[in-house]
């Protein structure tokens, strides 16, 4: 006679299955590092706004520099001696397609000419100043001119 055995085993449903979820430890742990990165993440943004826009002042202020160099250039007299304006007034050719009440209002110019060593060239300096905040900031460029004298 054969006889067969079997074995089961006594198989209980589980309440907990580790592979359906994530445990209260873990959203902890990723509410903490969210808590504490966001803030620099928006500072960081904040803070690149801020150089996104100083950088538009400074290619605004050398463009401008620029067209004061041009015109010391073109100009035949060179007093020296320093001479400030705005740049409410467009410069001479300038051609408008609309109103022009608001070119450049927030920057100044400074032009400071001075002598050289050299007597018939004269140093042109050319300052670009605005308010950025509390400070004032100031953009220099320079170049060199010919003068010819009376006296040759």
């Amino acid at each position: 006679m054969i006889e067969i055995f079997t074995t089961r085993q006594a198989t209980m449903p589980s309440t907990f299955d580790n592979s359906s979820g994530f445990t209260l430890l873990e959203v902890l742990i990723a509410m903490a590092i969210l808590a504490l990165s966001l803030p620099i993440l928006l500072g960081l943004r904040n803070w690149d706004l801020d150089l996104q826009s100083r950088a538009a002042d400074i290619t605004a202020a050398t463009m401008l520099a620029q067209e004061k160099l041009m015109e010391a250039e073109l100009s035949l007299v060179y007093a020296i001696g320093e001479t400030s304006g705005d740049f409410r007034n467009p410069p001479l050719g300038y051609q408008t397609l609309g109103d022009s009440a608001e070119r450049a209002e927030k920057y100044r110019w400074k032009r400071i000419i001075s002598t050289t060593p050299l007597n018939a060239v004269r140093e042109v300096k050319i300052q670009i100043l605005w308010q950025q905040g509390l400070t004032e900031e100031v953009l220099e460029a320079s170049t060199y001119v010919f003068a010819p004298t009376t006296g040759f």
